[in-house]
This record gives structure tokens, C-alpha cells and sequence, in this order.
């Protein structure tokens, strides 16, 4: 997998060495050399993964990286700083302006190249959920951006089976997070688990392979998209760098440090939730995208889709497939004479009434003002004829009422049209459909007419 690559440093020779590791690798780069210029290439370009440099002149690397991460369009990019400071307080500072990772000068090739992956894997999985989110935006149906998300609060899944190590991690977590510890993360379930903000796993353990678990929780749905920390000796450099590899969200390095760790874990939780924020408003607006906002039954543009749909596969299976068309009778008097907002209430409960007399497997669609369309597959004419006759009834029978208790009387009125052979298409079975609509509507109103 490739990526796009921004490298922001003001020294040449540093920008030479990663530019040829990185091409090495057959990623694509680009440079800035100072905070400021770097900012304007991140929101041009949008890279997947920033390689920052700390010591910078004028506005240094943990300025660069506060305005990147508190600008809307640059928020979500990874930025790892790449630096010569090894200090505690460097890195916790670094955490705190948003930082996601850290490398050290002189840069090892085989840690550059596993955090770029890493990172660049998180990034592409986002990018595709924000252009989901930007283009239901641009349809209406999201309103607003997935706002910044906060990194406490979360629920931890523990995988340290050593005592002393486990009650560390949890004084330093425990404020802020609801950490469960081993014993007792045997007794969840994969639901509880896909409940979790993130895992922690040691890959050190007596008589356990640490490696092996990460890989199995990349592998099981209800743990696949979960953050993990993993944690690893200092000296054992090749198996965090593989863990990296296996899917691994970060990296914490023994002896513990409680701030790091704690800021570490606010960082994966906030980035989870960002994620979970941004497919949640896909689902919302592909959910909004087919669905009437007044009625709750499917739209014009979903039945239009299924008719073409249903129908291609009906004459290739030579199923029957019928539609009715159904119209409120006298719609507009109700309006006229007891308000819009009571029309409202009234096509609120046709359609209510409409769902329970139709079956599961049949598509109910409002597609505009007082009119409806259900589409009917493996359903005759006949049958559908008997089925709409229901809805009739039901209609006419049983009184609406105004939320004043007005008794508004409501009837119904449709058209049915099946499918007749081969060279038949989704608008000629709808203008059937119509027809036999006008002729009800014609000869009385509150009455049901096939095609003829």
C-alpha cells in the first residue's frame, strides 16, 4: 500500500535522507520547510501521514502541530514528530498538541517505514468515510461536520496478566477511564468486547505469544476496527515494529510512563470516536437518502431504484410483480379545513396503517404530497387487488381523529398494474398503474381499479 507524504523540516540533508527512504518505498512526497508552509501544503495536498520536525525556526513543531490539529480540514491527518529531543516532557508536550507518533533522530529506516504504514492505513479509512460525509453534506441529508471528539471517558479491555504491571496501568488510567482488567475480561462476550474504546495488550506475557493475539483480534469481526496499544520492552524494537505491521494503533514502551500512557490512550480514544462519529453520519444519511422524512416509508428516489430493480430480476425469473398506487381522497380539503399540521398527523398515520396491511417483503413508498407506491414483488395482480381492498377498508373504516379529537374522514383511493412480459419497463408499469388510478378517482373515489 502506498501513501502521500508530507515532510516538514527546514534542514535539506534531513529532507534528502527521508525523501529517499520514503521513495525507496515507492511513496510520494512533499516538503515544506517552515510551520507555516507546511499548514498551507497539508490543507492543498492532503497527505496521509506528516512527518514533522520539532526544532524549527520561527514556528516550531508543536505550534505547526496545534494549528494543524485545530484546523477542520487537517485535523485528521497523522503527524509524527520527528525529533532529536528525547525527553519526557517533549513527548508528553507533543501529545498534548495532538501528536500521534514519535521518532527519533538519527531516523531508523525499518520504524519510519512501519509508522508511515500504520498511520497511512488510519488515514485512507477516514478519507473514505469524509467523502461519504462531504457528499451527503452537498445532498442535504448531514447537516454540519463530525464535530471534535473528546478522549476520556472510554472503556478499556486490559490484557496484562501480571498483577503488578495491571494495577500501574490502571491507577495511571482509572480517573479518566473505565479499565477492565484480565480476570475479569474473560467473562465478556464479542459484544461486550466490540463495546470497548480500545484493547491493551502486552506483548510479553509467560507462555502467551503477544503477537499472535493482536493478530487473532485483527481477524474477528467484533474486534477488527478497535484501537490497540500494544506494550513492549525498550530493547525489543523488532517486535513493536511488527506489531505495527499486524495492524497495532501505537506503542508504549516499558518502564511505563503514567502521563504518556495516559495521553497516548486519550489520543486512540479520540481518534475512534472521530471515526465512529464519521460513519455514524453515513449511516444516518444513507438511511436519510432513501427515506420520506414526514412518513418514515421509503422515497420516490429509493422506488425508483427497487422498481428497476425487482423488475430485471422478476423476468429473469419469470416471478410475478405487481404495484399499487394509492392517493388520498380529497387531500387538499383536509388541509383547507383543519390545517397543514393535521394533514401532516393524517399522512403520518395513512402511512402507519399503510406498513401493517402490506407484508414484510413489500416496498411501501411515499413519493410525494398525499401519494404512495407499493411495490409488490412475487405478488399477481389479482392478489395485490385483494391486498390494497384491505387497506381500503382500513381506511375508510376506522376514524381519524385531530389531536383535538376531530373525526376527519379519510378514504383511499388506487391504481394496480402488473407485470405483463418481457418488453415491459418500470415507467410503463407506472403510468398503468396511474391510469388505473384516474379511473377510481373517476368513477367515485374510495375504490380500488386494476390496469385494464
Amino acid at each position: 500500500m502506498t501513501a502521500r507524504v508530507l515532510i516538514i523540516d527546514d534542514i535539506a540533508a534531513n529532507i534528502s535522507v527521508i525523501q529517499a527512504r520514503l521513495r525507496h518505498e515507492y511513496y510520494r512526497t512533499f516538503v515544506a520547510t517552515s510551520g507555516e508552509q507546511g499548514i498551507a501544503l497539508a490543507r492543498l495536498e492532503n497527505p496521509d501521514v506528516i512527518l514533522l520536525d520539532v526544532m524549527m525556526p520561527g514556528m516550531d513543531g508543536f505550534e505547526t502541530c496545534q494549528r494543524l490539529k485545530a484546523d477542520l480540514e487537517t485535523r485528521h491527518i497523522p503527524v509524527v514528530m520527528v525529533t532529536a529531543l528525547g525527553e519526557r516532557e517533549d513527548r508528553l508536550r507533543g501529545l498534548a498538541v495532538g501528536a500521534d507518533d514519535f521518532l527519533s533522530k538519527p531516523v531508523n529506516d525499518l520504524a519510519l517505514i512501519s509508522r508511515v504504514r500504520a498511520l497511512s492505513r488510519y488515514k485512507q479509512m477516514l478519507d473514505v468515510l469524509r467523502a461519504r460525509e462531504i457528499n451527503g453534506r452537498k445532498l442535504g441529508v448531514i447537516e454540519g461536520n463530525s464535530g471534535p471528539q473528546f478522549g476520556h471517558g472510554g472503556r478499556i479491555l486490559l490484557l496484562e496478566h501480571d498483577e503488578r504491571q495491571s494495577r500501574k496501568i490502571i491507577r495511571a488510567l482509572s480517573q479518566r477511564h473505565r479499565v477492565i482488567p484480565f480476570d475479569e475480561a474473560g467473562n465478556l462476550g464479542p459484544a461486550a468486547r466490540a463495546a470497548c474504546d480500545l484493547l491493551i495488550v502486552p506483548l510479553q506475557m509467560q507462555g502467551v505469544d503477544g503477537l499472535h493475539i493482536c493478530a487473532a483480534l485483527r481477524t474477528q469481526e467484533t474486534t477488527r476496527h478497535l484501537p490497540i496499544i500494544a506494550i513492549t520492552e525498550r530493547t525489543d524494537e523488532s517486535r513493536a515494529l511488527r506489531a505495527l505491521e499486524l495492524g497495532v494503533n501505537d506503542i508504549v514502551m516499558r518502564p511505563i510512563d503514567p502521563e504518556e500512557l495516559a495521553a497516548r490512550v486519550a489520543t486512540q480514544i479520540k481518534r475512534k470516536r472521530y471515526a465512529d462519529a464519521l460513519k455514524d453520519s453515513v449511516d444516518q444519511s444513507m438511511e436519510m437518502a432513501v427515506t420520506d422524512q414526514l412518513t418514515g416509508l421509503y422515497n420516490r428516489r429509493f422506488m425508483e431504484n427497487q422498481i428497476a430493480q425487482l423488475m430485471k430480476r422478476a423476468l429473469k425469473s419469470d416471478e410475478k410483480l405487481s404495484i399499487v398506487i394509492a392517493d388520498i381522497d380529497h387531500f387538499k380539503k383536509i388541509n383547507d379545513v383543519f390545517g397543514h399540521d393535521v394533514g401532516d398527523d393524517v399522512l403520518r398515520e395513512f402511512a402507519s396503517r399503510l406498513a401493517t396491511n402490506f407484508r414484510p417483503t413489500d416496498l411501501c413508498c411515499r413519493i410525494g404530497g398525499e401519494e404512495f407506491v407499493i411495490i409488490m414483488p412475487n405478488t399477481a395482480e389479482d392478489q395485490a387487488a385483494s391486498i390494497a381492498e384491505r387497506l381500503r377498508r382500513h381506511i375508510a373504516d376506522a376514524a381519524f381523529k385531530s389531536p383535538r379529537g376531530d373525526v376527519i374522514p379519510v378514504t383511499v383511493s388506487a391504481g394496480i398494474a402488473g407485470l405483463i412480459g418481457r418488453s415491459d419497463t418500470p415507467d410503463a408499469l407506472i403510468r398503468r398503474a396511474d391510469q388505473a388510478l384516474y379511473s377510481a378517482k373517476t368513477q367515485g373515489r374510495n375504490r380500488i381499479m386494476a390496469a385494464a
